[in-house]
């Protein structure tokens, strides 16, 4: 589809108080870097194709924190309410339905890319150059209300609760990774980093046919990663986990290697780890740039692959993973808070070394 710019903005005049309208509403917005505020801002109005949604809850996610401290990376408009992984019920429907009615239950498919250009025509939508993200490029679901293009809903079944669907949002990126990696039924994967990401891709990963193996430092994380159905859990902390790794692939190494940390070391860790003539799928986001030996790239013949974010049908089939129990989101709500405390319960906790949750959920209702 087309892209629907400016569609439910908050910025320019009537974000700055010129608009005659009264109705107002709570908003975490983004105004640069080492500046986020509760405000109180005008509630978007409904535009042509569109559906108003009234917020039940709202995930927050590590690119949340990066580009609070470091960005704006992927925000490419301030002021902008923040938030992407968004659930809720539909408020007013303007013009054309796709199935969905008002009182709805929805999960917000936050990706919008144009549909007409080289990468979108050729199925690679996910690096559509006139992408617009939820939360980056329109404003998002850190708010009581938001819009958002009607097809771009997807209406939620009774299996997934209210508190636990933004993350399906994360499971997208877990199931793109999937896709693009090209696994078979019975091939051996090991999954570095076990965050919400990584957590949701060895699951995808498992629903996929693989045998998984989860590879972290904490102690909390490869306790999650064994909850969650890993095959094996590999204490990086202790040794070599490379050892440990073709030890559990009789010496060959996983047929897959699936970064999703970020770290500056795991990207490297993986090229190493992989198998000779295997795959490497870089998942995670890189706030540093890692230095590589490229000839351990030419010398194993590995393949690599980058993922990024989700394309077209991604959040359908992971609404139906989660609908039918092949992933389980609600051990990875690690707290549940009010909009009100979004700053000191939800950005600073995320954003402290001693962190100690996968994700935090946030209700305009709590």
């Amino acid at each position: 589809m087309g892209l629907m710019k400016e569609r439910g903005r908050i910025s320019g005049p009537q974000y700055h108080g010129k608009s005659l309208r009264t109705d107002m509403m709570r908003a975490l917005v983004y105004h640069g870097r080492n500046d986020i505020r509760l405000d109180q801002v005008p509630e978007p109005e409904i535009g042509p194709g569109e559906a108003k949604i009234r917020i039940t809850n709202t995930s927050i996610c590590a690119t949340d924190i990066e580009e609070w401290k470091y960005g704006p990376t992927y925000i490419t408009s301030v002021p902008t309410v923040m938030g992407h992984e968004v659930s809720g019920r539909v408020e007013q429907i303007r013009d054309g339905s796709s199935g969905i009615s008002v009182g709805d239950r929805v999960m917000v498919d936050n990706v919008l890319v144009c549909g007409t250009c080289f990468w979108c025509l050729s199925g690679h939508q996910a690096t559509c150059p006139n992408m617009e993200v939820a939360g980056l490029g329109r404003d998002g679901g850190l708010a009581e209300f938001m819009t958002w293009p009607v097809d771009h809903l997807i209406e939620l079944p009774d299996g997934v609760k209210d508190d636990e669907a933004p993350l399906l949002e994360p499971t997208t990126v877990a199931v793109h990774a999937v896709r693009r990696s090209g696994v078979c039924v019975g091939d051996s994967v090991a999954v570095l980093g076990v965050g919400t990401v990584g957590a949701l891709t060895l699951q995808a990963f498992k629903a996929a046919g693989a045998v998984v193996y989860a590879v972290d430092v904490r102690a909390s994380s490869l306790q999650m990663a064994a909850r969650l159905g890993a095959d094996e859990v590999v204490d990086a902390s202790r040794g070599d986990a490379g050892d440990r790794l073709g030890d559990l692939t009789g010496g060959i190494g996983p047929d897959f290697v699936v970064e999703t940390a970020g770290a500056v070391r795991t990207p490297l860790d993986a090229f190493d780890w992989v198998r000779r003539a295997g795959t490497v799928v870089l998942v995670g986001i890189y706030a540093a740039k890692p230095e590589a030996d490229f000839n351990v790239i030419v010398g194993k013949e590995i393949r690599v692959i980058g993922s990024v974010a989700a394309g077209t049908g991604d959040m359908r089939a992971a609404v139906k993973l989660v609908a039918d129990g092949k992933i389980r989101l609600e051990e990875l709500v690690s707290e549940r808070i009010s909009l009100d405390r979004v700053i000191p319960d939800g950005f600073e906790r995320m954003a402290s070394e001693s962190k100690d949750v996968f994700r935090i959920v946030v209700s305009p209702d709590a």
